[in-house]
């Protein structure tokens, strides 16, 4: 099912109409695919070139899509992080921004990206079988989020929803869907 990442209210963002996330859970392939789709002026977004894909730090601090997954009784959870240069992050949290650990139980997802004039796409796959707090068999709450950087240096944060006050991806409140395993649009 496609979902609409909303404007943080204290956000500004001339470039972008529109970011549009599909989620599917496949059961056989024992992971999370994700597809966000950014519409707009495309070119007035700042996007890094596309790089050798490697685990890199501090990718929010640019143009980047998150995924936070956990499951519905713990509030441990996981942010994973993709760049356009297909770099990508993935964490572990204890809880509310609590006990960060790079999750390195988690291999290389796999990242393509296209870019048009009106529209930008970054599609993601996650293999999570080696994810001890992400079983199969239960139910995830997800937090799909964008930090968007124009050329003009702009940031604006993007997510299913948005708690009171600053834009915080990591509040509960940002876990706004609930997936099964083979949960599919």
């Amino acid at each position: 099912m496609r979902h609409a990442l909303r404007l943080h209210p204290d956000s500004i963002c001339g470039a972008v109409t529109r970011i549009n996330v599909d989620v599917m859970r496949p059961r056989a392939a024992g992971g999370l695919w994700l597809r966000y789709a950014v519409t707009g002026t495309i070119s007035a977004l700042h996007l890094p070139p596309v790089v050798e894909a490697a685990r890199a730090d501090e990718l929010w601090r640019h143009t980047c899509f998150e995924a936070f997954v956990r499951t519905s009784a713990s509030p441990a959870y996981y942010e994973f992080n993709f760049a356009p240069s297909t770099q990508w992050a993935a964490y572990r949290f204890e809880n509310h921004r609590t006990g960060m650990r790079v999750a390195n139980e988690i291999g290389p997802p796999r990242i393509e990206v296209r870019a048009a004039s009106d529209c930008f796409t970054l599609q993601a796959t996650l293999e999570t079988d080696q994810l001890s707090g992400l079983p199969r068999d239960e139910a995830w709450r997800l937090g799909l989020a964008a930090v968007i950087e124009e050329t003009n240096g702009n940031k604006s944060y993007w997510a299913l929803a948005h708690p009171p006050g600053k834009a915080d991806f990591h509040h509960a409140d940002c876990f706004a869907l609930e997936i099964t395993e083979a949960w599919q649009p």
